[in-house]
């Protein structure tokens, strides 16, 4: 009987919502193929120090924070959702060539900013438009899906650049321009096979980041934005996993399948502890994330042998899991903590090594974890 409520609701499921959901796989694939391989390329090829990669990372991901407020405001005033998501994803596609082209570490912070640009913004109107194209009675299912196609374009890609990499003798740049055409894909994917609905209502935009609406928030609130910035600062680029993976020896070409672990560890303990948030204090349950993360990062400082280097990177993604939902949940954006931690980690890493990156960044967890223990009366669970 639920097996045949499930397929039933899956069948429901619109196609506008299928497509959107092989729009994220298809620029997963391209964006992993290339960010599983970037840091070694970066390291190996164009001589950059890890100091480098982290100011790349921070000020990347950073900036696609701060879009992303920015556009989803602009998506609620345009009342429209397709055209901005549109534009986000062709500004990511156009940015993969200039990956393969990169001469210097200069065009690959060009590339990096301007890919995360487009990110920061399609995602708000993409997920706008996915919740205006799915009835309400299974808009959770429209979101899981495209979810978990987006985690298979999150483990896919590494696995297709380790293939070209081993076919191709370590040609970095050959597996680049290959990454542009899902890129392109995805776009016209997005353009041909997404309608955008009418809208039924007056259009009455609200702004979110008013004075009016920021006096609203209250102690709890910004208890939470000082938790996620200690967090952000302990949970560093994913980059320096992929650069202890090749500290221990692990071949070049092979280097991507750290990635692939993490994704593949992250998206199959996402939706248990996602579920267990449900019934858990919010609290505890980033906790117990915080501990995962002072885990990992102490197993990734003691030794760099593949083994070990496993073992961390599994917790990494175990502790994924556990807080990327959660947190997202809980602290809406925490944008200029992540720049400050990933360049904090490249700082470390160059002058006092890697394991002294890792047990810096156990070190703000413990911070932040003291933080949980101190919080206002009003915040919730």
């Amino acid at each position: 009987m639920t097996t045949g409520i499930h397929k039933h609701a899956t069948m429901k499921i619109p196609k506008g919502i299928w497509v959107l959901g092989f729009v994220s796989l298809l620029m997963d694939v391209s964006s992993e193929m290339i960010h599983s391989l970037l840091p070694l390329f970066m390291v190996t090829v164009l001589g950059a120090s890890a100091l480098t990669i982290g100011v790349i990372e921070g000020i990347a991901e950073s900036t696609a924070l701060l879009v992303k407020v920015f556009s989803g405001v602009l998506s609620d005033y345009l009342g429209k959702r397709k055209g901005l998501a549109v534009f986000g994803y062709a500004l990511g596609a156009l940015t993969k060539p200039m990956f393969a082209m990169a001469s210097g570490v200069g065009m690959v912070f060009g590339a990096r900013f301007l890919d995360r640009i487009g990110k920061g913004i399609r995602g708000a109107p993409r997920d706008a438009l996915l919740s205006e194209i799915a009835p309400a009675e299974i808009r959770g299912a429209a979101f899981g899906l495209r979810q978990s196609l987006d985690t298979v374009g999150a483990f896919l890609g590494p696995l297709i650049g380790v293939a070209l990499m081993l076919l191709w003798a370590n040609d970095f740049r050959a597996v680049f321009w290959v990454a542009v055409i899902p890129a392109v894909l995805a776009v016209v994917l997005l353009i041909f096979g997404v309608r955008e609905p009418e809208r039924m209502e007056a259009h009455q935009p609200i702004n979110p980041i008013s004075r009016e609406n920021l006096q609203r928030l209250g102690a709890a609130y910004w208890w939470l934005v000082g938790i996620g910035a200690v967090f952000t600062l302990a949970r560093f680029s994913e980059a320096f996993l992929v650069l202890r993976a090749a500290q221990g020896g692990i071949a070049i070409a092979l280097v991507p399948l750290v990635m692939v672990a993490m994704n593949v560890i992250y998206a199959a303990s996402a939706y248990p502890f996602g579920k267990l948030s449900d019934s858990m204090s919010h609290t505890k349950l980033l906790a117990l994330g915080l501990a995962v993360l002072i885990a990992a990062d102490l197993v990734l400082a003691t030794d760099d042998h593949w083994t070990t280097v496993l073992l961390g990177v599994a917790l990494w993604g175990v502790h994924m899991g556990i807080t990327q939902g959660l947190l997202a949940r809980m602290v809406a954006d925490v944008t200029p903590a992540d720049l400050r931690g990933t360049v904090l980690a490249g700082l470390l890493w160059d002058r006092l090594g890697a394991a002294f990156t890792f047990y810096a960044g156990a070190t703000f967890c413990v911070i932040a974890a003291f933080g949980l223990l101190w919080r206002p009366a009003t915040t919730e669970r």
